[in-house]
């Protein structure tokens, strides 16, 4: 009886040292409340950042027009031929899809903002933002894929089916549009980071129980 007796004490001695004393339950909430001010400190960042190459990449590509005087097959005569953004369907839907993605970076930038000022709403607002995410991740990776094809046949043509390159001759139009492709490649970084940070805040708030 003396031994069962003495090895019932010390397992219940086991559970004391484990169990949370009232300082760390009160500690609790206030890391807890540190750590969600961080996340949203560095999610009004990202976001803006997001904004500012949604914003940057538009206005790159719709000012990148350029008129050229062009040889036609009456020599010796010229005839002037612009290049712009409208006369390729790729280069529309880019400014489509980065057009909602700077919008919905000023918008969330905003209500992340206010999330800083009440860090218990930012949780829920987590569980909504990284659903938009993920869709506008795709949508703006998708068009800065379909862009950056149609620059690349600009800049090196396909000799296979006889497209021959342009960007010798609308060489400031080329370079608005790789210097856009080249913002939009961040914002999707961007995104991706966001969508990442997103998930890691959100499994920290799940809670750990030990037995």
């Amino acid at each position: 009886m003396a031994s069962t007796d003495t090895a019932a004490h010390s397992e219940a001695g086991k559970l004391v040292d484990k169990a949370a004393t009232p300082s760390d339950i009160r500690g609790r909430p206030a890391e807890r409340a540190g750590s969600s001010r961080s996340f949203a400190a560095a999610d009004v960042v990202l976001r803006f950042l997001l904004f500012a190459s949604g914003v940057v990449a538009v206005v790159v590509m719709v000012t990148s027009k350029q008129t050229e005087l062009i040889p036609i097959p009456i020599p010796p005569f010229l005839m002037p031929r612009p290049a712009k953004f409208t006369h390729s369907p790729a280069f529309i839907y880019f400014v489509a899809a980065l057009s909602v993605a700077g919008f919905y970076g000023a918008i969330t930038t905003l209500i992340s903002l206010f999330a800083l000022s009440k860090p218990a709403a930012y949780p829920r607002l987590l569980s909504h933002f990284v659903i938009f995410d993920v869709l506008l991740l795709g949508i703006v990776a998708a068009a800065t894929g379909t862009a950056g094809g149609v620059a690349y046949i600009g800049l090196k043509g396909n000799s296979h089916v006889q497209w021959r390159k342009i960007c010798d001759i609308y060489g400031e139009f080329c370079r608005h549009i790789g210097a856009s492709i080249a913002v939009s490649l961040f914002g999707s970084v961007v995104l991706a980071l966001l969508v990442l940070l997103s998930i890691y805040s959100l499994s920290k708030r799940i809670p750990k129980h030990s037995y």
